[in-house]
């Protein structure tokens, strides 16, 4: 669209509803606009976490709250989407839950139309119906409610009575929905029992519902006030009044998931988090990715000169031994560079360390001979004891900070090693501010450590950050590590293990670390 004024492309605009909290709750229309916009215009209540799909370039434009600054008006919100589509931009403005309920998309919507300027309303779900859903509350229930009122208590009570005729709202419907009331919550009570509804009605508060941080309390219309001052409750929270609030006791599904309130950070490789975060959020909790690592194919001219030489000898090895899914997959990214057909290993044995390293040669159609029943150098060697003979030719597809454990007992034996570099680690490079927040205000509870590099790295990254010192930021939060050789790695930098599986894979660190937070909620008594 031509601007007729300036003669100018105009931009368009997306009004995207972010969904409750829980970034997977957004839509995949509200995915499309973050991953296609020039611009992004978001507030506090749209997941932080969904700005990493946005492309490399876009500008961000945070409109919420911060410590020295309020909310931009919502006057200057409407200008600024204006200005900015004006200028040519793909625009996507993420609100917090569906724009239409109580989002302002009109008013923003209604200036857009002025300047003739494009735009899409692209719905979300509503914290009024997702969080209640989270907390074991469904707002309409066949025996209990047939219908739903979702009323705004942010106002002052003068305003409330204003935009609320309470004698209608009270008798009309089955189940009451506030959303941004939590400091009226005494006055909305008591202007809904003098309208008639039973003080005994059941009421229920949700904060931060779908997120780490939700927490609920319940009471009833007589009882809430006092309830919510006691637990020194705070907002932003969803307010749910009758009796569907009784079928929590049954359905509270969320919370009781094993990981329920638990923010794990993931240090591993981006590449290599997707498995882990999976099961973090499969068990209530929400990964939070920082890769503090970065691997990359070796780029070294003598690794890659010693690379190339190896791979050229491929008809002399006896054993192929890999020690991680890594060593695999840029190992057949060698080859294939190299245009080395894996059929000239046709004389090597194969043996791997884990069952993921074990799962990505399969997946490549090539059979493990040798897998140790526990997962790391040592074990592998105690597996191949009776198999390995003096002279014989083993390739070692590794990166450049693997252990030298492997090779140097493979020599003690009369066996001749050869390790290429197949790939390097670096130090991860753009990094999320918001993580940091999370370490200093508390709200990471357990870090994971998949390798020794990712100990020395985060704390390295850290102190690149401008923390001075990054073992009094780490005080606290539980250490969970993979294996023995990961934990001994952070022992010597100062922290604390507190976790660490029976077995060195990622599905026993996830196990260790719900089990370990299971306990710590019986401790505290929580659900």
């Amino acid at each position: 669209m031509i601007d007729l004024h300036t003669g100018k492309s105009k931009g368009k605009v997306y009004l995207v509803g972010a969904g409750p909290g829980d970034p997977k709750l957004i839509t995949l229309r509200g995915m499309e606009c973050i991953a296609a916009c020039d611009v992004i215009v978001y507030d506090r209540l749209a997941s932080p976490r969904l700005l990493r799909y946005l492309k490399p370039g876009t500008e961000k434009i945070y409109v919420g709250k911060l410590p020295d600054r309020h909310t931009m008006k919502q006057e200057d919100i409407n200008q600024l989407l204006v200005d900015l589509a004006l200028q040519g931009k793909i625009v996507t403005r993420l609100k917090g839950g569906d724009p239409t309920i109580f989002g302002r998309v009109g008013e923003e919507a209604e200036l857009l139309h002025q300047h003739d300027i494009e735009f899409d309303i692209v719905p979300g779900i509503t914290s009024a119906i997702a969080v209640p859903a989270y907390a074991g509350i469904p707002v309409t229930h066949r025996d209990l409610a047939s219908s739903l009122s979702i009323i705004t208590g942010h106002e002052s009570p003068d305003k409330l009575d204003y935009s609320i005729h309470w004698d209608k709202v009270t008798l009309a419907t089955g189940t009451l929905v506030f959303l941004m009331g939590v400091a009226k919550i005494g006055y909305i009570a008591e202007q809904l029992m003098n309208n008639g509804k039973p003080a005994n009605t059941p009421v229920a508060l949700i904060r931060w519902g779908t997120r780490v941080e939700q927490r609920t309390v319940t009471g009833t219309l007589e009882t809430i006030e006092a309830i919510v001052k006691a637990a020194d409750f705070k907002p932003p929270a969803v307010i749910v009044v009758g009796d569907v609030v009784l079928q929590r006791e049954k359905l509270n599904w969320y919370e009781r998931k094993p990981l329920f309130g638990t923010r794990v950070l993931v240090t591993r490789a981006r590449a290599q988090s997707s498995d882990l975060s999976e099961r973090i959020e499969a068990l209530g909790g929400e990964p939070c990715e920082f890769p503090v690592i970065e691997t990359r194919p070796a780029s070294q001219p003598d690794a890659v000169a010693e690379l190339e030489a190896a791979l050229a000898d491929a008809e002399r090895y006896d054993w192929l031994m890999f020690t991680s899914v890594n060593g695999v997959d840029y190992f057949f990214e060698s080859i294939k560079k190299l245009r080395i057909d894996i059929r000239k290993f046709h004389r090597a044995r194969i043996a791997a360390v884990g069952p993921k390293t074990a799962e990505a040669l399969e997946k490549r159609g090539l059979a493990v001979d040798v897998l140790p029943v526990k997962f790391q150098a040592e074990d592998l060697l105690v597996s191949l004891y009776d198999q390995l003979e003096p002279g014989q030719r083993v390739l070692l597809p590794r990166g450049d900070l693997a252990r030298e454990v492997l090779p140097r007992e493979l020599k003690a034996r009369g066996l001749e090693p050869v390790e290429i570099d197949v790939y390097e680690t670096v130090i991860a490079q753009d990094q999320d501010e918001e993580v940091l927040e999370h370490l200093r205000s508390g709200g990471i509870h357990v870090i994971t450590f998949a390798s020794s590099s990712t100990v020395t790295n985060l704390l390295e990254v850290l102190r690149r950050m401008g923390v001075e010192q990054p073992l009094e930021l780490l005080k606290g939060i539980d250490i969970a590590c993979i294996g023995p050789v990961t934990a001994k790695t952070a022992v010597e930098a100062g922290l604390t293990v507190t976790i660490q599986p029976e077995d060195a894979t990622i599905d026993g660190l996830i196990d260790a670390i719900a089990e370990s937070r299971l306990a710590h909620r019986n401790e505290i008594g929580g659900v």
